[in-house]
């Protein structure tokens, strides 16, 4: 058998884009590693300095929202690299969305040393301040990661079989995390301005779930897509495995958005 007329083999595609990070992606990776490592710093300020972990003041909000905000910026910043958007814009976009970060969780963490309120607190002009930049910094991230979401779904996100349902399954559910998240600022500023204080505090926890739930599905499901690359599955397998795991997740939002129009 003459092995020349043979068609050559073809090597494995690589299952994710190569290619060095850009200045915008790395320093966004940098600081939401930085505002990971306060959330853990808060941790163990609150196994030495003790408190409620729970209610409007405590050192609970220094530390999820620090790890919160620090992973979903990361995430959202690796996911992006997957999305087709122009350079300019993308860098803007993730600088943009890097500051609001920072701002939303220097302000909880300022606040909380302070031992007052971060959310929802009128009590003073500074206070005052502080609780209106924390609103107005939701809503840039509602615009923000809008414009991420839409530029997902106009062009096909690039990756390994299944990272394209993913990305856009876990910029959907973002956005729910976005509307349950305004929803609980509205409500609760509402009732702090017609003088119900305390009912504004306690207005947010129906909401909670559904907003804690629905925000980290633009890192799992990724994740979960770029892990089966890894394996030697086939891509329809891993292409069900991705599906499977969007259906789950949406119903858990679902559950989570029941639970919380029962209980509003």
């Amino acid at each position: 058998m003459d092995l020349s007329t043979m068609p050559a083999r073809r090597p494995p595609a690589l299952p994710a884009r190569a290619r060095a990070l850009r200045p915008a992606e790395r320093l966004c990776l940098a600081t939401g590693l930085l505002l990971v490592l306060a959330g853990l710093a808060h941790l163990v300020v609150f196994a030495v300095d003790g408190g409620p972990w729970y209610g409007p003041v405590s050192w609970r909000k220094p530390v999820t929202f620090g790890l919160s905000f620090g992973a979903t910026l990361i995430a959202v910043t690796w996911v992006m690299s997957y999305v087709r958007l122009g350079e300019r814009t993308r860098a803007l976009l993730l600088g943009v969305f890097a500051a609001d970060c920072v701002v939303e969780v220097g302000g909880i963490t300022l606040q909380a040393w302070r031992g007052v309120p971060s959310h929802l607190d009128m009590e003073t002009p500074f206070d005052t301040a502080v609780s209106m930049t924390l609103a107005a910094g939701g809503g840039v991230l509602v615009v923000v990661l809008t414009v991420f979401a839409v530029a997902s779904f106009r062009h096909r996100p690039a990756g390994p079989a299944g990272m394209a349902l993913a990305v856009r399954a876990g910029f959907a559910v973002l956005l729910v995390a976005l509307a349950s998240g305004a929803a609980m600022i509205a409500r609760g500023v509402v009732l702090t301005r017609t003088g119900h204080q305390q009912a504004a505090y306690h207005s947010t926890a129906p909401l909670k779930p559904l907003h804690g739930v629905s925000l980290h599905a633009v890192l799992v499901l990724p994740a979960l897509a770029w892990l089966l690359s890894r394996t030697s599955w086939s891509e329809p397998v891993r292409r069900r495995i991705v599906t499977g795991a969007v259906i789950a997740y949406a119903a858990a939002v679902a559950g989570a958005g029941v639970w919380a129009a029962l209980v509003y």
